[in-house]
């Protein structure tokens, strides 16, 4: 077992769980179905890409001796959890709803997504540079190239929006919510 198999990005804010629950909580208050469907289809992907880390980490762990747990550092998860699967951070912090986001703006959603996107790329960037088996490797390297794809999607799905919102309006406001102020926000406050 590798040593980083703790880092397997299953339960943290950059994480497939955090990724799957921000995106199809998001898609309800897309104002477009183009970008709906966009989140709809990620957020499903990533439930798929939780599956196969919970795969991973499971094959890893089922026939794991003690000394192999405490020479892995796997011992002190091994203590709460067994080798059951259980959402966590790297560090050990379990998971939350506080680990992902969701604001009913677009354009700040969307940015969102992009940025998830490129943490997962960096998060699985450094797990593949710690990990030497291929039979691990291979899946991640997998899962970096679809964070890359989402990355892309995002891209296009945020244009969608920008290039049907009021130019003069859409980073001054949310533009879900304050529909027909067209400025007036800012000429209020000053």
């Amino acid at each position: 077992m590798p040593d980083c198999l703790a880092n397997i990005p299953l339960g943290g804010p950059d994480g497939e769980l955090s990724a799957s629950m921000r995106y199809l909580a998001q898609r309800y208050t897309m104002p477009y179905r183009e970008c709906m469907a966009t989140l709809t289809d990620i957020g499903t992907e990533e439930l798929a890409h939780l599956e196969m880390i919970c795969a991973i980490v499971y094959q890893l762990t089922k026939n794991m001796t003690m000394e192999e747990l405490k020479a892995s550092g796997f011992d002190k998860y091994y203590v709460d959890h067994t080798t059951a699967l259980w959402p966590q951070a790297a560090g050990g912090i379990p998971f939350n709803a506080c680990e992902f986001q969701s604001k009913g703006d677009a354009i700040t959603d969307l940015t969102e997504d992009l940025a998830a996107e490129q943490k997962a790329r960096t998060t699985y960037d450094n797990l593949l540079r710690l990990v030497k088996d291929p039979e691990v490797a291979d899946p991640l390297r997998f899962l970096r190239a679809r964070e890359v794809v989402h990355f892309q999607r995002f891209g296009e799905t945020l244009r969608i929006v920008q290039e049907n919102l009021d130019a003069k309006n859409f980073y001054i406001m949310n533009p879900e919510f304050d529909t027909g102020i067209k400025g007036k926000c800012c000429e209020k406050n000053g």
